[in-house]
């Protein structure tokens, strides 16, 4: 952790909209004037995806049914740790992008799938904002949460990460809901052991339930919308957290628990520009005091 130069991390699995939360700060930042350097957990995976595709292959023809990208083997998590702490020490690092579509691949000058180069930061910033899978893990060589100034986790209750991964992957990468099945199984120790226990690290947890029947993720016909879900706001540390203030502010919102807010689902970005805005300007002034 860094006064001088903060760190935010917002985590969490494959379908869980931690995309979305990235706008919301990206939305943040554009406002406040905070000029951040962004960087995505799909770059720190080790393999491109031609490569991921013969080593999950040869895993599997080894007896290996759980090769994920959700396992330290398979990223750059000492790599990624090693940016968190430049980055605290001294405000500089380096970044690549992982090419995921055809889109990108016009935007970056490199084939899908495939990474760009590393390059240095940009000289100047006022923050670095991590989001992917990995931005708060530890496991028994790596760190990489301790280095964040602030944690956030997006934690859908795990049958509507279910749909909204199947509905994605089928959406956009063409996927049966087979397939999909597949991935999710072949990820599930990996999720058990290295994704849920960075929801302990984080400062704050967004968890959207809905309020409709998923009972069975795997023949769900529609993703629940915001309005048929609630968000459960967790707050590691209630201190200095205004929850009159959020409740005057968030229709309908109430506390489950000393530390918890529950809002309806559609005030989500509402509840976000208002718990975050403070935070990041905090951060922000804190940086400015030691500088």
């Amino acid at each position: 952790m860094s006064a001088k130069h903060p760190i935010i991390s917002v985590t969490g699995s494959s379908g869980a909209g931690t995309t979305s939360v990235r706008r919301t700060f990206e939305q943040i930042f554009r406002r406040e004037q905070v000029n951040a350097v962004l960087i995505e957990g799909d770059s720190f995976h080790r393999y491109n995806r031609v490569e991921m595709r013969a080593g999950q292959a040869e895993a599997e023809a080894n007896g290996n049914k759980h090769f994920s990208h959700f396992s330290p083997e398979n990223n750059l998590l000492e790599e990624l740790e090693g940016v968190f702490e430049e980055y605290g020490r001294s405000g500089t690092g380096r970044l690549r992008h992982y090419v995921h579509d055809s889109e990108e691949a016009a935007l970056y000058g490199a084939e899908p799938g495939t990474f760009t180069a590393w390059e240095p930061f940009p000289a100047e910033s006022d923050l670095l904002f991590y989001e992917g899978l990995h931005g708060a893990v530890v496991t028994e060589t790596v760190n990489v949460a301790r280095h964040a100034d602030l944690k956030i986790g997006v934690v859908p209750v795990i049958n509507l990460e279910w749909i909204q991964k199947i509905h994605r992957d089928k959406a956009t990468r063409g996927y049966s809901t087979e397939a999909v099945t597949d991935v999710i199984l072949r990820r599930m120790p990996d999720y058990i052991h290295y994704i849920c226990p960075q929801f302990t690290e984080t400062n704050i947890n967004f968890q959207r339930v809905p309020v409709v029947d998923t009972s069975n993720p795997f023949v769900a016909r529609w993703i629940p919308t915001a309005d048929e879900s609630m968000v459960v706001i967790r707050f590691a540390n209630p201190r200095g957290i205004d929850f009159p203030y959020l409740l005057s502010m968030i229709p309908d919102a109430f506390m489950s628990r000393a530390n918890s807010i529950v809002i309806p689902g559609g005030k989500l970005d509402l509840a976000m520009q208002l718990i975050l805005t403070p935070l990041i300007l905090q951060l922000i002034e804190r940086k400015k005091r030691v500088s």
